[in-house]
């Protein structure tokens, strides 16, 4: 389905229009990993789409053994990297549920992103996964200069993926997670942090919508007038820099990025812009990401009010 229309339902599937994706996720599904290993090593060169890539594949595979047959059948830096993906998602999984299991899980998954890192050590993507893992080990590297909180973290090894990748989309946003409140950082720090990183980047980059994401996870539905805080002047300013100079290349991406367009356009309806959001669900089509909409409640829900408030078509309407 092509990205702009939209035909009476949501598609939740983070492959979104990327039909290569979308088809190795099937047979990821059906226990086959040959179309995983083409979309995998297609992408060597595009550290974006292959980190893109390996993360929803893994997100498919977690609870099945097909990578560990992968590694185990035909070795090598694919199949190493979707394993380093997969331990990775089920250590994150269990550390929520506050399973103590997940201390197992968060060995066997360094062990797997160190063993990818070897086979390609020019990819950015298992280190990115040792990064996700950082916050059950806690380092306390000092912050650079320019934070006012001087959040102490794992700042070397963020170091390092940027020398690969400086601009690196999900080492990023893994970076900020680990100064989450609610995986045992601040609210302060996060709010610093993302800021702090979103102004290094072009005002053309995604990083750009970093503050957005620490606002929505430190989003506290308790504070005095909290659904008010996007009409802030700060806030309102920063979703509309970001529709005026980032949403206009979005039309060159290889794949419809949902994720980041969903908290803009969650960042423009709550600052009452229905007129740019309309712009950001139309450009989304009928693909839907559950977050940042599940934060207010359920993310169908949640996104139905907005587009229906925005004039646009809703599963179900007539």
């Amino acid at each position: 389905m092509a990205a702009g229309s939209f035909e009476g339902q949501y598609v939740w599937s983070p492959a979104a229009n990327d039909r290569q994706l979308a088809q190795a996720c099937m047979d990821v599904r059906a226990g086959r990993y040959f179309s995983a290993h083409e979309v995998l090593k297609e992408a060597r060169g595009d550290f974006e789409v292959r980190a893109h890539r390996s993360l929803v594949l893994a997100s498919e595979a977690a609870d099945s053994d097909l990578s560990e047959r992968w590694i185990a059948e035909e070795p090598g830096p694919e199949a190493a990297l979707m394993w380093a993906r997969v331990a990775m998602i089920r250590a994150l999984r269990m550390a929520d549920t506050d399973d103590r299991r997940h201390e197992a899980l968060v060995r066997i998954a360094r062990t797997a992103a160190e063993r990818a890192t070897q086979l390609l050590p020019d990819d950015p993507t298992p280190w990115v996964c040792q990064l996700a893992l950082s916050r059950f080990q806690r380092p306390r590297d000092p912050a650079p200069q320019g934070l006012l909180t001087a959040p102490a973290g794992p700042w070397y090894l963020f170091a390092h993926i940027l020398r690969i990748d400086p601009w690196h989309r999900e080492a990023h946003h893994r970076f900020l997670a680990f100064f989450f409140s609610r995986n045992g950082g601040s609210a302060s720090a996060s709010w610093d942090v993302a800021a702090f990183l979103g102004q290094r980047a072009a005002a053309s980059s995604p990083l750009r919508l970093l503050p957005l994401v620490a606002l929505v996870d430190e989003y506290n539905p308790t504070a005095l007038l909290a659904d008010r805080t996007w009409e802030q002047p700060q806030w309102t300013s920063t979703a509309l820099s970001i529709h005026r100079h980032w949403f206009p290349h979005v039309a060159d991406y290889r794949f419809v990025p949902v994720v980041d367009l969903s908290y803009l356009a969650h960042a423009l309806f709550m600052a009452k812009r229905e007129f740019e959001a309309r712009e950001v669900f139309t450009a989304m089509g009928p693909y839907a990401a559950r977050m940042p909409w599940s934060a207010f409640g359920p993310p169908e829900e949640q996104l139905t009010k907005a587009r229906r408030s925005c004039g646009l078509p809703v599963p179900g309407a007539a």
